[in-house]
């Protein structure tokens, strides 16, 4: 089966685009990517590459009137969120596929994802949860699912769920917290209610991610060295199919490459054997992309004392709602930031 997928970046994420491409190339025997470049230097570099399982769809083509009639009341990022169910709307409607899956660019595949659609089976939606750690439950009240892969059906169902969402995040989707609005991810628990046949995805494999590491054991890799075996707290194993590097960091140093992995705090077995190859990529595709040779460095993981602090601070604080307003509302400007190596 040949599986359609999407995702949107610009040239601060392009590459972090570029790995999750290749990792679709490396373990998905038929696909095809279709890339929203958020920007005209990620347009022009992405088309320079020659992708042969990318579609490039450049902003002049994708941006409806709705969309540009909202994009200046949005944050980057907002505005991002706000055209995630866009991009999936857009690829139905031009590309005429049967269906597609959206991706967060900051993810990496490190399995085939066939496990995943075999689980969707014939349903119309599929999403996942957070699935957040038991130091991180709080967070929940931002959303129980995560909006990371994002699968709809090309039929009555689909495109009828589709169409919500597009629409709810056009009227609204900010880095604000309400009682049932939190950008583009607290639509999705009104999804089994409203419209029935959805997936939530249950793969051990599925939305590993910052949130929700430390609800894991262990990782090991495989005879190959290519593939890796994670094993959940209530003791269920299985392979790793993707990661999701949120709010990973990498500062590249003369000699070094330094890197925060998280806010929240990663065992050291996942920072070598998760982190370290997919870092090691990014840094190649930025030399890549400059037409340089890499000069291979190590990496050295750093987690500041203030960060640290800086996260119980926050948890504690967000158990009153007073605080978690005002919490997010300063927190605004932060996703305007870009995220590039520095």
């Amino acid at each position: 089966m040949k599986y359609n997928f999407c995702t949107l970046f610009d040239s601060y994420y392009l590459t972090r685009g570029m790995a999750l491409y290749d990792s679709l190339l490396q373990h998905c025997e038929s696909f095809h990517l279709y890339i929203y470049s958020f920007d005209e230097e990620s347009y022009i570099k992405l088309k320079s590459l020659n992708l042969q399982h990318a579609t490039i769809v450049p902003l002049v083509e994708f941006e409806t009137k709705e969309l540009l009639n909202v994009k200046e009341s949005r944050t980057i990022a907002e505005y991002c969120w706000t055209c995630t169910a866009s991009t999936i709307w857009h690829t139905f409607k031009h590309y005429k596929v049967d269906h597609c899956t959206y991706l967060d660019a900051d993810m990496l595949f490190f399995s085939n994802p066939e496990p995943i659609f075999n689980e969707i089976g014939e349903r119309a939606i599929a999403f996942t949860e957070h699935d957040f750690s038991s130091n991180l439950k709080a967070s929940e009240i931002y959303g129980k699912y995560c909006v990371q892969f994002m699968y709809f059906k090309n039929t009555t169902i689909g495109l009828h769920a589709l169409d919500w969402w597009r629409l709810q995040c056009i009227e609204w989707c900010f880095a604000k917290l309400e009682i049932e609005r939190y950008a583009d991810q607290k639509y999705l628990e009104f999804f089994e209610e409203k419209f029935g046949d959805v997936c939530i995805i249950k793969n051990i494999g599925c939305g590993v991610a910052p949130w929700n590491i430390s609800n894991y054991k262990e990782v090991v890799g495989s005879e190959n060295n290519f593939k890796l075996r994670i094993t959940h707290k209530n003791g269920l194993n299985g392979e790793l199919i993707f990661y999701h590097f949120q709010g990973l960091k990498i500062i590249e140093k003369e000699n070094v490459i330094l890197s925060e992995a998280s806010v929240a705090p990663i065992k050291k077995v996942f920072l070598e054997l998760i982190y370290k190859p997919y870092i090691h990529k990014v840094v190649f595709n930025k030399y890549q992309l400059l037409g340089e040779r890499v000069n291979p460095k190590p990496i050295v993981f750093h987690r500041p004392l203030k960060v640290a602090l800086s996260l119980f601070i926050k948890q504690q604080l967000k158990q009153f709602i007073w605080v978690r307003y005002l919490f997010y509302k300063i927190k605004r400007n932060r996703y305007s930031r870009p995220k590039n190596i520095e």
